[in-house]
């Protein structure tokens, strides 16, 4: 068992994470970031939680980029296939849920 306080939890570095759990191959991972991720494919299915902060998600549809602003609370879910890049306003810490590994 586990409780986590995610507002309080702060990494070494940008987008530094706590492991959270992996079940069957598939990890829950707590982020935190002042800086922008790269742009990336995953290799599977992600799900990405705003928790505490703000998240501007760049992400290419049909060859065009586009954005969204992810507030407390949005979930931005990226299909397979899905290139995306996250870049927090500020410090963000987010849940990320993926295949274990992914980039």
């Amino acid at each position: 068992m586990k409780i986590i306080r995610s507002n309080e939890f702060q990494a070494d570095r940008a987008w530094g994470a706590m492991d959270i759990a992996n079940m069957n191959g598939i990890t829950t991972r707590l982020h935190w970031t002042d800086q922008p991720y790269k742009w990336h494919v995953n290799d599977g299915e992600e799900v990405f939680v705003v928790l505490d902060g703000q998240v501007e998600m760049y992400y290419r549809e049909h060859g065009a980029e586009q954005s969204v602003l992810l507030n407390v609370g949005d979930i931005f879910y990226a299909s397979v296939g899905t290139e995306h890049v996250a870049h927090p306003l500020g410090e963000a810490r987010v849940l990320v849920i993926e295949t274990a590994g992914s980039v």
